[in-house]
């Protein structure tokens, strides 16, 4: 066997000392700084995934675990919708598209926004993204500078505080009130507005309270704004998970369209979370750079799957109409037994699928509650700090599981409170 150039099979010394060379790059690779942009230590992150993942873990060990942590529709994509993707797969549509999305879609989009929001949107001003973080992250990239602020809902979805933080900019919270049925007060709002201000990010039904903004409360921040030249992200990802009352969109006031990014999608509203698919609708030269952003990231969103959404915006709605219903029963099973458990009281939410206890009664933090409630009881939820600091005091439980698996949740948690607080 030939070992060393030139043929001379390897002795003792020569083996001896390519393995101390080995060993000695091992070490060298081990102590190599890895040496990350400092704005990555700005960004945050969204706590629903790591306590899924502890969770299957526990799982994986044999617990039994009810999950009661994620934000994911519990119920199967439709049927039709489906259909229409395999149908496009079959059709040849596994190729790349606009970077905005296909013309076809962003057509069927600006029709379904003019509809429901009563103002005249066009195709131009529609860019399919896959999720609807990316209009997240895209529009604070595009508008957000150093030194700009940024007002967000606290508590609220992780992603605005940390993108905020991403780019450089002041993280502005406007609290969401427990005594407004976590609604923001308007005077308060309007009293963190400056000239500093770049940005507002409403979303309504909001995550993680289930609240909901009335026509007033539109009403008055748009009257809060007033001629500035402020934008607004407005997240509109569950407007089709209302249980009382009607959806009111800031983009449908007058004079404010032009200053709004509209985000919406199919994850919720249809069960298409793994689909990976939603939009944005802001004005149109503002939806040119948007589409840039996609180019230099995504390229583009796939487009089979942009073809099932225009089946899922054209198609019968009863699927909709179906699992707002049963979110409604489940939110009132839900509600009903957390305000017999000792120290928690919990308001019913108007939207989206999630409850938000009170617990600062029972004395305990609010991580510490939900991780004692996932290693002792076995049940997910998550902490309400994972939305923020002003959400001490509360715990998130998603109702995106079966009534049976409630009432077991339910049956668990109470006996635990009972012999632990």
């Amino acid at each position: 066997m030939t070992g060393r150039p030139g043929g001379r099979d390897m002795n003792k010394k020569d083996k001896l000392r390519e393995c101390s060379d080995n060993a000695d790059f091992a070490i060298m690779t081990q102590v190599r700084e890895l040496r990350l942009a400092k704005r990555m230590a700005r960004l945050g992150t969204e706590t629903a995934f790591e306590v899924l993942v502890k969770a299957r873990a526990l799982e994986a060990k044999g617990r039994d675990i009810i999950h009661l942590e994620i934000g994911e529709p519990d119920f199967d994509t439709p049927a039709n919708i489906i259909d229409a993707a395999c149908d496009a797969l079959h059709k040849s549509f596994t190729h790349y598209g606009p970077s905005a999305g296909l013309p076809q879609l962003r057509k069927v989009i600006a029709q379904h926004v003019s509809e429901t929001r009563r103002i005249n949107v066009i195709p131009e001003e529609v860019v399919i993204v896959p999720g609807g973080k990316p209009i997240i992250f895209f529009g604070i990239l595009a508008l957000v500078e150093d030194g700009d602020e940024v007002i967000y809902p606290n508590p609220g979805f992780p992603i605005y505080e940390s993108m905020i933080n991403y780019v450089g900019a002041k993280a502005v919270p406007i609290r969401l009130r427990e005594d407004l049925d976590f609604r923001l007060d308007v005077d308060e709002l309007a009293g963190l507005i400056n000239d500093r201000t770049k940005l507002i990010i409403l979303n309504s039904p909001q995550n993680p309270t289930g609240g909901v903004l009335e026509k007033k409360d539109i009403d008055g921040i748009a009257r809060a704004i007033g001629d500035r030249n402020i934008m607004v992200l407005s997240d509109e990802i569950y407007s089709r998970l209302i249980f009382e009352g009607e959806h009111h969109s800031i983009m449908s006031i007058d004079g404010m369209k032009e200053r709004c990014i509209l985000l919406d999608g199919f994850s919720k509203t249809y069960a298409m979370t793994g689909w990976r698919m939603g939009y944005g609708v802001m004005r149109a030269d503002l939806a040119a750079h948007v589409a840039r952003l996609m180019t230099n990231s995504n390229s583009c969103t796939a487009s089979f799957t942009q073809v099932a959404g225009i089946e899922a915006l054209r198609g019968p709605q009863k699927s909709v109409d179906a699992m707002r219903a049963e979110f409604k029963k489940r939110r009132d099973v839900m509600v009903a037994g957390l305000n017999e458990v000792k120290g928690f009281s919990c308001r019913s939410p108007h939207g989206a699928f999630y409850v938000f206890p009170n617990i600062t009664k029972t004395g305990w933090p609010s991580k510490k509650l939900a991780d004692a409630l996932l290693d002792d009881a076995g049940v997910a939820a998550l902490s309400g700090t994972a939305f923020g600091d002003f959400g001490e005091g509360y715990l998130r439980f998603s109702v995106a599981n079966s009534i049976e698996n409630i009432e077991k949740a339910l049956g668990r948690v109470a006996p635990w409170v009972d012999k632990n607080l």
